[in-house]
């Protein structure tokens, strides 16, 4: 499915929310199942289901625990008892690394994988930040809950089943007042959803409604499969709504649509340095960073400096809104001492995800059109994975695959 996938959060986003929109808008519950099953983890279904939200029919997701152990009543929630849990929840602490093991061996695409990973890397460091404690210390309780770890696979699996593009999300809004929690009765937004629209940018939009409308999940997920910032006229290709679990003044309802975003110029902004006093690694790992995190595209090269001394131009393409994050990522992993900005304008061909059956497999590509012109490529972590399993060569897996792809054509 091509296109732009758009989440409307006027009633704020979560994990659950966000899964049922997309499977709503079409994401394969089959490939969901079959994740869902290989966690090696024991105590959850899930069912999907039609209810009414606000007199409307929409899709719930919801995660079905042996134990009931991953959602307060709203009176609970919102201070109406002492900080004793009165109900006699029990939590599931787990560590990063148990949870990030747990993504690992699902069965699930590598891009799947990638998104799920980042969501769960994103939540770390921001609770990380909230506690003062360092990744490898950090324990989750809600967030390291089963039906949470689902959520995080789920949203992963999902976004990858729809094959778009890009995605994009409006302002998150969020209500006012306290919510409980593990750690006791902390305001709302809470410090986990404050550290991550601090860290990633996001818009959060403040509402009078009462109570936590934007869950840590919800924000993780803006922040890991945000792409670009919401065009400012599209035409809507297909609908999508997933219900909230809670009752409020909000309808309750986060609607995600496929849109085609009308044509306008792709602006973005060069960032370049010249840098004489960094080693390859750093640069390499500089780099790398910026690419996972958001940059259009970053790379560098040698040039000779005053009195002849080498060096290395690293040139950086970004959106405007994500440079002042990839500035701090710059000053942070390289020496420079500066950074040279300009706005550019590109010309680009529209983007999506395949998945294509070939003699060695099904293998993901990147399919490129622009008018006529059409363009398909193997995606670099789908075909390495089927070369590291088949014990094939690069050069010979991605021949094999052209010639699918060539084969379909015809």
């Amino acid at each position: 499915m091509s296109g732009t996938l758009y989440f409307e959060c006027y009633s704020g986003i979560s994990g659950d929310m966000a899964v049922a929109a997309m499977i709503d808008l079409g994401a394969d519950t089959a490939t969901l199942d079959r994740a869902l099953s290989s966690l090696g983890v024991s105590g959850f279904g899930y069912r999907v289901s039609r209810v009414k939200k606000s007199g409307l029919d929409v899709c719930d997701f919801d995660v079905v625990l042996e134990e009931d152990n991953h959602d307060h009543d709203m009176e609970y929630l919102y201070g109406g008892h002492s900080h004793h849990d009165p109900h006699g929840h029990s939590h599931n602490h787990r560590g990063l690394r148990e949870i990030m093991a747990i993504i690992d061996g699902a069965d699930m695409t590598d891009r799947a994988r990638s998104i799920s990973s980042r969501i769960l890397e994103v939540l770390a460091e921001a609770e990380a930040k909230a506690h003062g404690v360092p990744l490898d210390e950090v324990h989750f309780h809600e967030v390291g809950a089963l039906d949470s770890i689902a959520d995080i696979v789920s949203l992963g699996v999902c976004l990858d089943s729809l094959g778009v593009s890009d995605v994009c999300f409006s302002e998150l809004h969020e209500g006012v007042g306290t919510v409980r929690c593990q750690h006791g009765i902390l305001p709302v937004p809470v410090p986990a959803v404050a550290n991550i629209v601090s860290a990633h940018g996001l818009a959060l939009s403040i509402t009078g409604a009462r109570g936590e409308h934007v869950t840590p999940t919800g924000a993780a997920f803006a922040a890991a499969a945000r792409t670009c910032d919401p065009p400012a006229s599209f035409r809507v290709v297909r609908v999508g709504m997933g219900a909230g679990k809670r009752e409020s003044e909000l309808s309750g309802i986060l609607r995600a649509m496929i849109v085609d975003p009308e044509p306008e110029a792709d602006t973005a902004v060069k960032l370049e340095c010249n840098i004489d006093d960094c080693t390859g690694e750093a640069l390499g790992y500089a780099a790398e960073r910026l690419m996972r995190e958001g940059a259009k595209d970053a790379h560098y090269t040698p040039v000779f400096m005053k009195k002849g001394r080498p060096a290395y131009l690293l040139t950086v393409i970004c959106k405007e809104s994500e440079r002042p994050r990839m500035e701090g990522i710059i000053f942070e992993e390289t020496s420079t001492a500066g950074i040279r900005r300009t706005p550019v304008e590109r010309s680009v061909m529209s983007r999506r995800i395949e998945e294509i059956e070939t003699p060695l497999g099904r293998v993901e590509v990147k399919v490129l059109t622009r008018g006529d012109v059409v363009k398909v490529h193997p995606e670099y972590e789908s075909l390495a994975a089927i070369c590291r399993e088949k014990g094939i060569p690069y050069r010979e897996a991605y021949d094999a695959v052209m010639a699918s792809v060539a084969a379909r054509r015809r």
